[in-house]
């Protein structure tokens, strides 16, 4: 489990990358920090359980602001 949390670091460091140079610098230092994070985890020998319930929490806190994002801050289409 904790090279799969390596992996999605890995992941999020590419996706960074595209970002910055889309001049998407906003985007690209949230994936930058998101990098940090995963990797950071990915070298603690946690438990699997403790690696679960970390992904779990993780996605919990991504989708609650991305949906607070498209729908409180980004508005309704016109």
């Amino acid at each position: 489990m904790a090279r799969m949390f390596r992996v999605l670091g890995f992941f999020t460091l590419a996706i960074g990358l595209m970002a910055f140079a889309g001049d998407m610098t906003e985007m690209a230092l949230l994936f930058f920090l998101q990098t940090a994070f995963f990797v950071i985890f990915g070298y603690l020998k946690f438990t699997e359980k403790t690696y679960i319930l970390l992904f779990w929490g993780y996605m919990i806190v991504a989708f609650t602001g991305f949906s607070y994002w498209t729908v409180f801050i980004m508005g309704l289409p016109l």
